[in-house]
């Protein structure tokens, strides 16, 4: 038997699950996420195994969805020590690399900032000449500063990549193979700052992300579980563990998504918005053709702007474990929460706080716990933060559709017991089996996948041959990322043609996927 291992780490629990040959789930367990995240993964893990009573021989595949890359920028912890070059001289002198970061972040990855000569045009014509000799001397000084990563930008790389591709082959050929690079044409997209930014914070947590893969490998190994290891990325599919060390920060907001995939598996919806309530917030996505529909805008990450893809998301601080006070005779719900001590301080198990399940309970919504330690409470306060409860998830689906018609709303995450089955807005309600591990089988049964955003120039290369040069970097992705070339097929595309650049320029974004190698 072939089984596979799904573990998401949340910001309040750590879910994990084992699923069949067929994607049926044999157990499910969820331990308190920990401060330091591997532990909490250890104790999932532990949960799992001993609950399912399978050879740990047979599982065969094991996906982690982890906050190890989010939480290193978060705190500003276990961050790689670092280089910074922009190839871009003289055009991009205006504004030096980390410009509008936070302090404390720019102090700690702003130390070793260089920019050269080189880049292009949109059209991919050469700026500047690329300065070799200045390169090398770059990676000279760089020899005895104990560097274990460098980020490479270079202008209009997503059109032409060679110069940033040049520098790499220097700087490893004179720093060794164990310097994580990092080139910003395989992170973001056209904008050069954001674009930098993004390659910035990749290199800065490769090291966090190589801790956190050989951590999992050897618990893995410790539990007689020999499989393949694979992390969830932030577009709802997988990518191999070697991967995930060179491009980390494609892992933040993994957990949101791995959680809208689980719905759109165990829902049968592939169109609809997914509700996953977890123990502290809420996260609001769509799903479009069963994935995530990504994010238009750019997105701030430990207070750093960047480009790179990432989920569609609202937030809302509401939890199971969202704290429910009165104030000035008007009924709070969150943001602050009890989190993952739930099970010791809300009222219905036994505790002496009020929370967001407590009024659940009280509602008659969802059985949980000690119900007679909530009937005391006031009707109208139940009333009223039932109905508060309700407004939030109300106004957030309504801010996150793009039309006023009615669409499917899928119910996920344990704290998900606090909605009804009547949502306005929504079609129909569905919540389904397994809905408080969604995020955890969203994990386990993703496929893996490989994406292309550039702008091409038509003028020079014609429509067709852009689309299929397109399509066949985009596979060459997914099946480097660890899928079986036999099964991959491409899963999206869009052609936006730019009409403020000459030469009929058009941004050609591609993604394939496909199913992991047997």
């Amino acid at each position: 038997m072939t089984l596979r291992l799904g573990i998401d780490v949340g910001g309040t629990n750590t879910d994990a699950v084992i699923l069949n040959e067929k994607n049926n789930v044999i157990a499910k367990a969820k331990s308190p996420t920990t401060p330091d995240v591997m532990t909490g993964i250890l104790n999932s893990l532990e949960k799992v195994l001993n609950k399912s009573g399978v050879d740990p021989g047979e599982i065969k595949y094991a996906m982690l969805g982890t906050t190890h890359a989010t939480n290193a920028i978060v705190e500003r912890r276990n961050l790689a020590n670092i280089a910074v070059i922009r190839i871009g001289k003289p055009a991009t002198l205006a504004i030096a690399p980390l410009t509008g970061w936070p302090e404390d972040l720019k102090r700690k990855l702003g130390k070793y900032v260089y920019v050269i000569q080189g880049g292009h045009e949109y059209d991919g014509r050469e700026i500047a000449p690329f300065d070799e000799a200045e390169v090398k001397k770059i990676a000279s000084e760089l020899k005895d500063k104990n560097i274990e990563a460098i980020a490479i930008s270079s202008v209009f790389s997503p059109v032409n990549p060679e110069h940033e591709q040049k520098a790499a082959e220097i700087l490893r050929e004179a720093l060794g193979g164990d310097v994580e690079i990092t080139l910003s044409h395989e992170i973001g997209s056209i904008g050069l700052l954001e674009r930098e930014n993004a390659a910035i914070l990749n290199a800065a947590v490769t090291k966090v992300m190589k801790n956190a893969v050989h951590g999992f490998e050897n618990a893995l190994k410790e539990k007689g579980i020999h499989a393949r290891l694979y992390i969830t990325q932030n577009d709802g599919t997988l990518m191999s563990a070697d991967y995930a060390v060179r491009y980390p920060v494609l892992t933040i907001a993994s957990g949101p998504t791995n959680s809208l995939r689980g719905a759109a598996f165990l829902s049968n919806e592939k169109n609809a918005v997914v509700v996953d309530v977890g123990g502290t917030t809420s996260d609001i996505g769509i799903l479009v053709n069963g994935f995530p529909r990504e994010s238009s805008v750019a997105v701030e990450i430990g207070g750093v702007r960047t480009n790179f893809r990432m989920p569609d998301l609202i937030s809302i601080g509401l939890g199971g474990g969202s704290i429910v006070r009165v104030d000035n005779g008007d009924v709070r719900v969150g943001p602050e929460s009890v989190g993952y001590k739930i099970t010791e301080e809300a009222l219905v198990f036994g505790g002496d706080t009020l929370t967001a399940t407590d009024i659940a309970v009280a509602a008659g919504r969802y059985e949980l716990g000690d119900a007679t330690r909530v009937q005391h409470l006031d009707t109208s306060l139940v009333e009223r933060a039932i109905n508060r409860i309700d407004a939030m998830v109300e106004d957030a689906i309504d801010r996150i559709k793009t039309s006023p018609e009615p669409v499917p709303v899928v119910l996920v995450g344990g704290g998900s017991i606090l909605l009804s089955n009547r949502i306005k807005g929504a079609s129909k309600v569905i919540r389904p089996q397994n809905f408080d591990v969604a995020n955890a089988i969203g994990a386990a049964i993703a496929q893996v996948s490989g994406e292309v955003d550039r702008v091409y120039s038509l003028e020079q290369l014609g429509r067709e041959k852009a689309i299929e040069d397109a399509k066949n970097k985009a596979i060459k992705e997914a099946i480097k990322a660890g899928a079986d070339p036999s099964t991959v097929e491409i899963v999206n595309f869009e052609e936006i043609p730019l009409a403020y650049l000459p030469g009929n320029a058009t941004r050609i974004r591609v993604k394939a996927a496909g199913y992991l190698k047997a």
